[in-house]
């Protein structure tokens, strides 16, 4: 689960951390209000759950109360890579001299935290790390020992600082990330920039945190968040809803599968055989029919999408009750578009006949199916 920027900088104050001063502003009114509060000139940041916020327009800069709530009436309810914005994070206006940056995140390969860090910050990382890979340093936490501001302050010593102090601080963030990330079940704790601003304090200039969905049981407050409308993207915070893990893509073939590891190698099929995925959607293990018939239903509902394959690897999954999940899906949806289903493993023979009967077409293995679709799509 992304949290929203302001969000992500509430918990770090909690920690100690320090953020720019400032507050949410869901109107004109309120951003002129709080700009006022401020008194200097302020960031008006739109919080959107999306990477690339700043190159797109969303973050703007105003000297004054007036100049502020002008820039708040075209940010607020403008569209930020499909994101509508309805919200704005009002605040200070920093004096930075030097940007850091310091994440802590999974690598998945490895299977442990790593910790990230460079005095290359504000900017895209990935880029840094491609270009200039010795500005990067990165350290593989070992679960048993942890991770503290010791081995924080080792972890960046191949950097040049302006002074012992700013290793400390800058190692004592680091630290503090980590503590973050394993309180919360974080998958990514990150800030960029830090900013180290004229008068020397190290201030979190912008932060993103993204919860480990599985640990969400240990983390109530977090619970229904999303499911109140805060995600700008309708189908995604009604997948939320319906406890289905759901990502809107831009093709135009509609992908479900039961398995996040089969979804993405389908998704892979699609892609190497010419097609494009218009989403992922995983219905997880075990799947009862209602389960499938909505996350059909959610995928045929977005605009754009063609056709649709479905591929089930029935284990804990049992293929006829995934078969009647498609079946009454199909039959309570408007827009009807062609299906193609590739059904294996539990039952999958009487699934396989319901289909048939129910004139869906059933295909006996992945490539086949996905040919079938790409070729729909593309007549």
């Amino acid at each position: 689960m992304k949290l929203f920027e302001f969000e992500a900088k509430d918990i770090l104050r909690k920690y100690g951390l320090q953020t720019p001063s400032g507050s949410i502003a869901r109107d004109p009114v309120e951003v002129e209000i709080v700009a006022k509060r401020l008194g200097k000139p302020v960031a008006l940041k739109a919080q959107v759950l999306v990477s690339g916020r700043g190159k797109s327009g969303g973050i703007q800069f105003a000297d004054d109360a007036g100049e502020a709530k002008k820039s708040a009436i075209y940010l607020i309810g403008s569209h930020i890579k499909g994101n509508v914005v309805r919200s704005l994070l009002v605040e200070e206006k920093l004096s930075i001299v030097d940007q850091y940056y310091a994440s802590i995140t999974i690598d998945r390969q490895a299977r442990r935290y790593v910790v990230l860090a460079s005095t290359n910050g504000g900017v895209d990382v990935e880029e840094t790390a491609l270009t200039s890979p010795n500005r990067i340093s990165r350290y593989w936490v070992d679960p048993a020992t942890g991770f503290n501001e010791e081995t924080a302050r080792a972890t960046v010593a191949q950097f040049s600082f302006n002074g012992d102090r700013d290793i400390t601080e800058f190692a004592s963030v680091i630290a503090t990330l980590y503590r973050v990330a394993m309180d919360y079940d974080a998958e990514l704790v990150e800030i960029n920039p830090l900013a180290k601003t004229s008068s020397g304090e190290f201030i979190a200039a912008d932060a993103r945190i993204v919860l480990d969905d599985n640990a969400l049981f240990r983390h109530p407050e977090f619970e229904d968040k999303g499911s109140a409308g805060m995600d700008d993207n309708p189908r995604e915070a009604e997948a939320r809803r319906q406890k289905l893990a759901y990502v809107d893509l831009s093709g135009d073939i509609g992908i479900i599968g039961n398995g996040a590891g089969l979804v993405m190698a389908t998704m892979d099929m699609v892609h190497l055989l010419g097609g494009r995925a218009a989403n992922f959607l995983d219905i997880g293990g075990g799947a009862q029919p209602e389960v499938v018939r909505k996350g059909l239903m959610l995928v045929m509902s977005k605009p754009g999408v063609k056709a649709v394959l479905i591929n089930i690897l029935g284990g804990i999954t049992r293929c006829d009750l995934a078969a009647r999940g498609i079946i009454g899906g199909l039959s309570e949806v408007a827009d009807e578009k062609p299906v193609a289903v590739r059904l294996m493993g539990t039952n999958d023979e009487v699934g396989r006949e319901m289909l048939r009967l129910a004139g869906i077409p059933v295909y006996p293995d992945m490539e086949t199916a996905t040919k079938k679709v790409i070729g729909w799509v593309k007549r």
